[in-house]
C-alpha cells in the first residue's frame, strides 16, 4: 500500500493540485506586497520634435494593492481551495490503499484457488482414464465416459480463467506499485485482519465529501468577491523614479526650464466602480458555479449514504454465504473420507437385502473433485467478504484509522 501511494498517478496529481493551490493562495496575499520593476529607455537614434513624454535613461516603479474588500474574499476562497485539495489528496491516498489491498488479497485468494484448480484438473484426468477403462470393459456406458470428459474440460476452463485473472491482478499490482510484473508474491500470513465495522456506527466525514464541501465554500467566497467588485472601491499605491536625459533629443526646446535629471512621484489610486457589466456577469457566473458545487457536494454525500446501505446488506449476505460455503467444504471433506473408507473396507453389507452398491474408483475421484471445488468456493466467499468489509470501512470513513494502525505495527 505504501508503494502504491508513492507511485500512484492519482496521488501525484492530487499533490500537484495542492502545490497549485498553495501558489494561488500566495498569489492572493502577495498583491499587497509591493512589486518592483526596472525599465530602461536609452534611445537608439536621435529624437526629433516633441515625443509626448520626457526621455529617460531608466525608471523604477513600485506598485501594490493597498485596500480591497473583494480581495479579502479572494484570499479566503484561495485558502478554502487549498484545504479542499488537501482533502482530495487524503481521499486519493485512501482510494489507492483500498485498490492495492483489494488487489493483493484477491491475488492471494486466486493463487490458492488456482492451486486447488490444478489439483482438480489432475483428478479429472485420472477420472477420464478410469472411465475410459470401465467403458472399454463394458462396466460403464459411453455416457459416463463423456460426462467425465466434460468434467475435465470444465475444470480446465476454470483453471484457464483463474490464470488469466491472476495475470491481470499481477499487472494491476505492478502498475500500482511501480514494480516489475510478477515481483510481488502474496503471502497469506501477511494479510492483516480487516476490522468488522457496522453501518450503525456513526460514519465519519469522508475526505472526498469534505473536499466537495470545502470547494463549495471556496466557490461561494469567490462569487462574493466577484459581486463586491461591482460595489466597493479599490485603493492601490504607486511610486516611480525616472532618470531623465537630454542627450540625443530636443526636449529642452519645449519646456520653460531645463529638464531635471532626477524625478520622483508617488500617490494612491482610487478606483470606484460605476458601471462594469463584465464584472456583473462574472459575479452571476461565479454564483452559479458555487451553487453547482454545493449541489455536487450534497450528491456525493447522498451517494455515499446509499453505498453504505448497499454494502451493509451485501455484507450480511456475504457473511451468510461464507458460512454456507465453509460448511459445504467441511461436508465435502467428510464425504470424501466416507467414500475412501468404503473403498478400503467395502460396504460391509453384501449379504444384506438392503446392501448399497459397491463404490467404484470413479466415486472417489468425483468426491475428491467435489471436495476441492467446495474448498475453492469457500476461498472465493472469504475474499468477497473481505472486499465488502474493506469497502464498508472506506465508506464509513475508517480507512485512515486502519492505515495508521498498520503503520504503527
Amino acid at each position: 500500500m505504501d508503494l502504491a501511494q508513492r507511485n500512484s498517478t492519482s496521488v501525484r496529481a492530487a499533490q500537484a493540485d495542492v502545490a497549485k493551490s498553495k501558489a494561488v493562495l500566495d498569489q492572493s496575499h502577495n498583491v499587497f506586497i509591493p512589486t518592483l520593476n526596472f525599465n530602461t529607455g536609452i534611445p537608439a537614434f536621435p529624437e526629433y520634435g516633441f515625443t509626448g513624454q520626457p526621455p529617460s535613461i531608466f525608471s523604477v516603479t513600485v506598485e501594490s494593492l493597498a485596500f480591497s474588500i473583494p480581495q479579502k474574499h479572494y484570499m479566503e476562497a484561495a485558502h478554502s481551495a487549498l484545504r479542499a485539495t488537501e482533502s482530495r489528496l487524503r481521499d486519493a491516498r485512501e482510494q489507492v490503499a483500498l485498490d492495492a489491498s483489494s488487489a493483493y488479497i484477491e491475488l492471494d485468494a486466486v493463487q490458492r484457488e488456482l492451486e486447488s484448480a490444478r489439483q482438480q484438473e489432475d483428478l479429472a484426468t485420472r477420472l477420464v482414464e478410469i472411465e475410459q477403462q470401465r467403458t472399454e470393459a463394458g462396466v460403464d456406458s459411453m455416457r459416463e465416459f463423456l460426462q467425465a470428459r466434460l468434467t475435465a474440460a470444465t475444470l480446465k476452463l476454470s483453471r484457464v480463467h483463474l490464470e488469466a485473472r491472476a495475470e491481470t491482478l499481477a499487472k494491476q499490482l505492478a502498475v500500482l506499485t511501480g514494480l516489475p510484473v510478477g515481483s510481488i508474491k502474496p503471502d497469506h500470513g501477511s494479510i492483516p485482519e480487516i476490522p468488522q465495522v457496522h453501518a450503525d456506527e456513526s460514519p465519519r466525514l469522508l475526505p472526498g465529501i469534505e473536499a466537495a464541501r470545502i470547494l463549495a465554500v471556496s466557490k461561494r467566497q469567490q462569487a462574493k468577491g466577484d459581486q463586491d467588485t461591482n460595489i466597493f472601491p479599490t485603493l492601490s499605491f504607486y511610486s516611480q523614479y525616472n532618470r531623465n536625459t537630454t542627450v540625443l533629443n530636443e526636449v529642452n526646446h519645449y519646456f520653460a526650464n531645463p529638464l531635471p535629471a532626477n524625478n520622483f512621484a508617488s500617490g494612491f489610486n482610487l478606483q470606484v466602480p460605476l458601471l462594469d457589466l463584465v464584472h456583473r456577469a462574472r459575479g452571476r457566473e461565479s454564483a452559479a458555479d458555487a451553487l453547482r458545487s454545493t449541489v455536487e457536494a450534497e450528491q456525493a454525500e447522498h451517494q455515499n449514504d446509499i453505498q453504505i446501505a448497499e454494502l451493509t446488506g451485501l455484507l450480511r449476505e456475504l457473511d451468510a454465504q461464507a458460512e454456507v460455503a465453509t460448511l459445504r467444504a467441511q461436508l465435502a471433506a467428510d464425504a470424501l473420507k466416507t467414500v475412501q473408507t468404503q473403498l478400503e473396507s467395502g460396504n460391509g453389507a453384501e449379504a444384506s437385502a438392503s446392501a448399497q452398491t459397491q463404490l467404484s474408483p470413479t466415486h472417489e475421484q468425483l468426491a475428491r473433485i467435489d471436495e476441492r471445488q467446495k474448498y475453492v468456493d469457500a476461498l472465493e466467499s472469504d475474499f468477497n467478504l473481505a472486499r465488502a468489509r474493506l469497502g464498508l470501512l472506506r465508506a464509513l470513513g475508517h480507512m485512515e484509522d486502519w492505515l495508521n494502525q498498520l503503520h504503527g505495527k
